[in-house]
């Protein structure tokens, strides 16, 4: 996805210090303080005033409380927290005096400054706001205590602040709630000065979680399932199951019928939708529905001939979208020659919130509650659905519990179905859209399918000298109003990356991509390309270090190692042996053996993150692997909260293992096979290996945590069932081949 935001937004400019002025104002008392946008061909609201375009990321309040409003999702990635460490650092506040809250939906306030539009994904929301929210807090600083320095009649620079409170060699102390108002009032330093590492006190450290208490204790409208409002209903939607099915006939008597049920109506182009007085009842009266389906233009192929089709596609010519040399002629002129053909099935996303939405329509204003990661495609969703304007849709966003790419659909299609319902229903009344497990799993909005097809050629040294590769994946952004963004001359940019990009000194490398068209909706997931892209080329790289008889480590250093002439590919490789040594010096490598268990190595670039995993398994009885260990080393430049970077690292290696060992969406005649997490299987608590994380130090800007742990961990494991085997599992989930 990061391609998605470089695309978006190619040129986004970082806020300067002359472009950072204040938006303050005296609002019960308090200071609010924000930071000017900056991006290229950022256009104002229409009709405000330039001096109006400000974003308030900060408020103080009288008792001294401050408040960070997060432009972005918080899904459990922990970005509230890492914005507040921020604004705390260079504010001098306390961690105790922390707060943060959601900002309202308004693009030309609170864009992401990687893409240009308000909303999170691809690892961005601490990578693009780290300089953003560290002046809001600088600037929040020197304001208060210029109003200080203006009560206590002294030199501003004689005032010290520690703790959120300002003090004088004379004696004079003060907090921030006492001088919030005065210090509103004014004049913003056209310059600020930020901390360098040496005096950071809550950057890089331990900083406590602000969403713990509400979660721990259960607070209102803490999730988008929480939300309660006066008179609301309750909707749950049957859709087709197949996709592209429409509504034939249906018959809503019995449903009707179901005490609490209140309407039964048809969403065209959707389903059919019951609206109830709970959830329970909207369930019930869904299953006395009676529908007949008309599946003439719906996608009824099932994945065995899905399959057959990638695969033939495979064996044919596609889309260039990397030339590096003449691969056919070094792979035929090899000493030795690998090949293999990999297969990734759909992925659902299953978060353990699944979809939900609460929308309440009166007149021609809208208001939503829910966990909005794509603020201004959703707003601007709503208000096509409805027929009103943009800036009468409200969003609350709530914290999502989990996404990992789920929430943010270019179509918004939970935004058209929950507005769609409201429109028909007509009536001035709250309307809670409620996505079962089951309705999640089957919607759609998969990681591809895919095949690769990769042969690779090794000289008499055993050095790789061509790499070819073949890429059959269903596009995420055809269709979507990224399209012109992201597809040119047939190649969208999500399928390709980690392969575009691989950085291993190979001669010769080239690449195609075929992009078929299927009827099945298909969405970034974790790490979007990489989580095939980087399994196909990590396990294919200990392939050849197995031809070669090299040790995978000191295959993989020798093909980092190498000078390019590429400035960027060459840093990027110097980065990578970084987190290879320190994996190696973690596990204590010392080859693909270790007594009775089998280890495997990868290492991975994405979001601009650098992660090296080693994974430990033993072998079981009945010959399927048990994941014991893993190991990860990570280099995410700048870690703004290490414990929230181990954290994601952490989920991200769980994620991936149950995506390796596990899951897969399949289809029967078009429908899904799979309803709940009893087919759909995730990792359970007692599969998940013992994990240890360390971050590297670095002083590169920061980049990002919550997707780039799950890529390497497939390969890892792959790997390690090679060294035990001798074949490297090379079609996913392993359960299919009875190796887990």
């Amino acid at each position: 996805m990061f391609h998605v935001m470089k695309r978006l937004q190619e040129a986004a400019a970082r806020p300067t210090r002359r472009n950072f002025l204040k938006m303050s104002a005296v609002a019960a008392g308090g200071l609010v303080v924000g930071s000017r946008l900056t991006l290229p061909g950022a256009a104002l609201a229409e009709g405000a005033a330039a001096e109006d375009a400000f974003t308030p990321f900060i408020r103080i309040s009288p008792d001294g409380l401050v408040t960070v409003l997060n432009k972005h999702l918080d899904m459990g990635q922990g970005n509230a927290t890492g914005l507040a460490t921020l604004v705390a650092e260079e504010l001098d506040a306390s961690p105790e005096q922390m707060r943060a809250e959601f900002a309202p939906a308004d693009v030309e306030r609170y864009k992401n400054l990687a893409f240009g539009m308000q909303g999170t994904g691809g690892s961005t929301a601490i990578a693009n706001s780290f300089e953003q929210y560290r002046k809001a807090g600088a600037t929040a600083r020197a304001m208060l205590v210029a109003a200080a320095a203006k009560a206590w009649g002294v030199p501003a620079g004689e005032i010290t602040v520690s703790g959120g409170t300002l003090s004088h060699s004379s004696g004079k102390s003060g907090t921030f709630g006492e001088f919030a108002e005065a210090a509103a009032k004014m004049e913003a330093p056209a310059e600020v000065t930020l901390k360098s590492p040496d005096q950071w006190v809550y950057i890089g450290k331990s900083f406590p979680r602000l969403d713990v208490p509400n979660k721990t204790v259960g607070a209102p409208n803490t999730y988008g399932m929480d939300v309660q409002r006066e008179n609301m209903l309750v909707a749950v939607l049957t859709r087709p199951l197949a996709f592209g099915g429409k509504v034939k006939s249906f018959n809503a008597d019995a449903a009707k019928a179901v005490k609490g049920v209140v309407d039964v109506i048809e969403v065209p182009g959707h389903g059919v939708a019951v609206l109830a007085t709970s959830t329970w009842p909207a369930i019930k009266g869904r299953e006395a529905l009676e529908i007949e389906w008309d599946e003439a233009g719906a996608e009824t192929r099932s994945s065995d001939a899905l399959f057959a089709e990638y695969r033939e596609l495979a064996e044919t010519a596609g889309p260039v979208f990397r030339n590096d040399g003449d691969a056919e002629a070094a792979i035929a002129g090899a000493a030795t020659v690998v090949e293999q053909v990999f297969e990734f099935p759909y992925l659902a996303h299953g978060m353990m919130e699944p979809m939900v939405l609460t929308i309440h329509v009166e007149g021609d204003r809208a208001t939503l509650w829910y966990p909005s990661q794509f603020q201004t495609v959703d707003q601007q969703t709503a208000a096509t659905v409805l027929g009103i304007p943009v800036q009468n849709v409200t969003i609350n966003t709530l914290y999502g519990g989990g996404s990992f790419g789920r929430r943010t659909s270019p179509d918004a299609r939970h935004i058209v179905e929950a507005a769609s319902i409201a429109k028909i229903w007509g009536k001035s009344q709250p309307i809670k859209l409620v996505y079962t497990r089951e309705d999640d799993t089957r919607a759609g909005y998969y990681r591809p399918m895919g095949v690769h097809k990769v042969r690779a050629g090794l000289d008499a040294d055993g050095n790789l000298v061509g790499w070819h590769h073949r890429i059959v994946q269903q596009s995420l952004m055809s269709g979507t109003f990224m399209e012109q963004f992201m597809v040119h001359d047939g190649i969208d940019e999500t399928s390709v990356e980690g392969v575009k990009d691989a950085s291993y000194a190979i001669p010769a490398f080239h690449a195609e991509l075929h992009s078929p068209k299927v009827g099945v909706p298909v969405l970034w997931w974790r790490s979007v390309g990489h989580t095939q892209t980087g399994y196909v080329v990590e396990a294919m790289m200990d392939k050849a270090a197995r031809a070669a008889g090299v040790d995978p480590l000191e295959f993989r250093r020798r093909h980092l190692s190498q000078p390019s002439g590429i400035a960027e590919r060459d840093k990027d490789n110097a980065r990578k042996l970084g987190v290879l040594d320190k994996v190696a010096q973690m596990s204590g490598w010392s080859g693909s053996q270790n007594g009775e268990r089998f280890r495997g190595i990868a290492v991975h670039k994405s979001f601009n993150t650098y992660v090296a995993e080693v994974a430990e398994v033993s072998r079981r009885e009945d010959g399927t692997f048990k994941i014991e260990n893993v190991w990860c080393a990570v280099d995410c430049g700048v870690a703004v909260n290490p414990d929230n970077v181990k954290a994601q690292m952490e989920g991200g290696i769980g994620y991936g293992l149950a995506a390796v060992l596990f899951s897969e969406i399949t289809l029967t005649d078009g429908h899904v096979d799979q309803l709940n997490f009893d087919t759909y299987r995730p990792l359970r608590i007692e599969e998940m290996p013992k994990v240890e994380v360390e971050v590297l130090a670095s002083a590169e800007a920061p980049s990002g945590a919550g997707e780039p742990g799950t890529p390497p961990v497939g390969p890892a494991v792959a790997n390690t069932i090679l060294a035990a085997t001798g074949e490297l599992p090379a079609v996913l989930p392993l359960t299919k081949a009875g190796l887990a």
